[in-house]
């Protein structure tokens, strides 16, 4: 991952109703996702709010759309964000990455589930 992209991910996910939604996204899962509208009423945010944190997680790569009818249901991009711990953690420990081994081991075990379930 560039600078620039984990940059652009981490000022993302620097906001209070972006990490929210983005966490809730998290939890439904890359296959299931969540339509905007159950998005809306979980958080308690304003249609036009979540639709402006929405876009700004949909540059930020962080998340994805798809159209269902009339209603557009969001999914998290599990392998974007993948890419921005990796990056984050590249260099971890001073050159010990045996210090690093019990995050590494949890996240990706963590993540495996997230991969099998991913719609394309």
């Amino acid at each position: 991952m560039e600078k620039t992209a984990a940059l652009d991910s981490l000022s993302a996910l620097a906001q209070p109703t972006r990490l929210d939604v983005f966490r809730l996204l998290m939890q439904a899962g890359p296959a299931t996702g969540m339509a905007a509208g159950d998005i809306s009423s979980a958080l308690g945010i304003r249609a036009n709010t979540l639709s402006a944190n929405l876009s700004v997680l949909l540059a930020a790569g962080l998340v994805r759309k798809r159209r269902n009818g009339r209603s557009i249901r969001y999914f998290p991009e599990t392998d974007q964000m993948r890419e921005l711990l990796t990056f984050l953690m590249e260099d971890c420990c001073g050159g010990n990455p045996d210090l690093c081994a019990p995050f590494s081991a949890r996240t990706t075990a963590e993540a495996a589930p997230c991969d099998k379930d991913k719609e394309a």
